[in-house]
């Protein structure tokens, strides 16, 4: 094939910046980043990274910078709402952490997006907001394709990126129409909140992976900023789509009303079931809220098309699943360093490329998209005997797994959270 030298990239969040990153660094191929947004989003809490997604971080180099921000950790605490007990186990095992040399990572979307657009700066990566794109059109008589913005520029490269995210318009526009988000049935409301609103008692408890559940929904509390002065607080449960509000990327709340409407909810409501010191901490946390984000979650359908000509879906844009893996950004990650791999033999055409692009990635995908989706199960609504259950069979479960050497993991198999896409046969 003819090299790829230049490289149109849409979407400027973590999958658009880390592609444009790599494939200067390794690849020596100049990229663009497009980002129709005017300015980057502070939308997105704060982001899970596991083990295999920070290795690639630490082979892109970031991952210094990033330890300076977010919180690593592995430990795990599962509260039991019905009996105020607590057990313990991991994120990532100890024997995953000894491969990888990485746990899991909690950190700010907008201090991640400092680091990715830090380094894009550095390197002269040119990046433009506030481009909408409204045409892609490709000439094979120059083996080029071309992107047309509502302003009227146009840009040409040899190989298009959409890295767009879940309602990606390279995707609808272009590559593949037909597929559509879908509403998983379950939202998320978080809050980011300053340890400083807890008692200074309760400040020590809060410094590992809390999780509870509940008969509406689970919770998590976990620190996200590298001192450990910054919780990511989230209610995940089972509803039907909300009628208000901007239901394609969720909104932050700050009004007085619908902000207090969320405390009493939760005080008055889901709260009075967590007995214990936790629910105390629940409190504490819920009553420093003065601003809410919500978040309606959409997937992708399974089996959509990921390519097209000369351009390829990586990222949110071909795969999007739930949160409940935490594996979101390190898939997109995986797709990069995958495709940097692949564009190295001159000797493959860009079809051969993408083809073996989706062999590779495709059972990998379906996997973990399976694993979030079988997690996200447990933000059900249940009755208060089957929650009793639930909660005696995870202890049990637990300490049978502990029982035999081995860690019970939270959110994925540890063969997943080793998975390295630099070793895969290609």
């Amino acid at each position: 094939m003819s090299e790829v030298k230049k490289a149109i990239i849409i979407g400027a969040g973590p999958a658009g910046v880390a592609a444009a990153i790599r494939l200067t660094k390794h690849n020596n191929i100049s990229c663009t980043v497009y980002e129709l947004r005017p300015v980057p989003t502070t939308l997105g809490g704060a982001i899970g990274i596991p083990s295999n997604g920070l290795r690639l971080f630490d082979r892109l180099g970031l991952y210094k910078t990033l330890s300076t921000k977010g919180s690593e950790s592995s430990d795990v605490r599962i509260h039991f709402a019905q009996g105020g007990g607590v057990v313990e186990a991991e994120s990532v095992p100890k024997e995953v952490r000894e491969k990888t040399g990485h746990s899991f990572m909690r950190v700010k979307r907008v201090d991640l997006m400092d680091v990715l657009l830090g380094t894009a700066s550095e390197m002269n990566i040119p990046i433009h907001f506030g481009k909408k794109m409204v045409d892609i059109t490709e000439d094979e008589n120059t083996k080029s394709i071309t992107v047309t913005f509502s302003d009227g520029t146009t840009d040409t490269a040899d190989l298009l990126l959409g890295c767009d995210g879940i309602h990606s318009a390279v995707r609808t526009q272009y590559v593949d129409p037909p597929c559509q988000p879908e509403y998983s049935g379950i939202s998320g409301t978080c809050v980011i909140f300053s340890t400083s609103a807890i008692s200074a008692e309760k400040f020590e408890s809060l410094q590992a992976i809390n999780v509870c559940f509940t008969t509406e929904g689970a919770f998590a509390l976990v620190p996200c900023t590298a001192a450990g002065d910054e919780i990511f607080f989230v209610f995940s449960r089972k509803l039907p789509i909300p009628e208000s509000g901007d239901t394609k990327d969720g909104w932050e709340e700050h009004r007085k009303k619908e902000v207090e409407s969320f405390k009493n909810m939760l005080l008055d409501g889901v709260l009075q079931s967590v007995r214990g010191k936790w629910g105390e901490v629940l409190t504490q946390a819920v009553n420093s809220t003065n601003s809410v984000s919500f978040y309606p979650i959409f997937r992708l359908p399974l089996g959509g098309k990921w390519f097209h000509g000369r351009c390829l879906l990586m990222g949110d844009a071909a795969h999007a699943m739930q949160p409940h893996a935490g594996q979101g950004v390190s898939m997109a990650l995986e797709d990069v360093f995958l495709l940097s791999r692949l564009l190295k033999n001159k000797d493959s055409s860009l079809t051969e490329v993408f083809e073996k692009f989706e062999h590779v990635r495709r059972p990998r995908i379906n996997r973990i998209y399976e694993t979030a989706a079988r997690n996200g199960e447990r933000r059900k609504q249940t009755s208060p005997w089957a929650l009793w259950a639930k909660e005696w069979i995870m202890w049990a479960g637990i300490l049978a797994m502990k029982a035999v050497g081995r860690q019970q993991t939270l959110i994925s198999d540890p063969e997943d959270l080793v998975y390295d896409i630099d070793a895969v046969d290609i």
